[in-house]
């Protein structure tokens, strides 16, 4: 059996944990269903092969990926960042390209927190003077 190379990628609430598998079709799972079944939409699909594209490997692996949390944008990056840190971990000289369309920078943004005695994480509840 071919050797697996395992990237994790997160983003938002969503975890990523991508296994790629040496000499491949260029076939993708994401949870068991085809990429374009779980994300039927086009811009989707482009950002996921992403990593691929960037680094000229798109028919050298098939991947195995199980994504979980969050909503579909959330799940997309986590799972773009995966496939490039496997990439990364694979060849290192690929480390330069994917960095320089910034694969391998993990977003940090995450929902602020709701504060007590505010309406959420910024709204107040209405202030009435009298």
């Amino acid at each position: 059996m071919a050797e697996q190379i395992i990237g994790i990628g997160r983003r938002k609430t969503s975890t990523a944990i991508v296994k790629l598998v040496e000499n491949g079709s260029g076939n993708i799972l994401i949870n068991g269903k085809s990429l374009k079944e779980y994300f039927p939409i086009f811009y989707q699909e482009e950002e996921v092969i992403k990593p691929f594209k960037v680094s000229n490997m798109e028919k050298k692996f098939d991947a195995n990926i199980k994504v979980t949390g969050g909503g579909p944008t959330g799940q997309v990056d986590a799972v773009k960042l995966g496939i490039a840190r496997a990439l990364a971990k694979y060849d290192s000289s690929l480390i330069s390209q994917l960095r320089e369309h910034g694969l391998l920078t993990r977003d940090p943004r995450m929902k602020e927190r709701k504060k007590y005695g505010q309406k959420g994480a910024r709204k107040k509840f209405q202030w009435t003077k009298r």
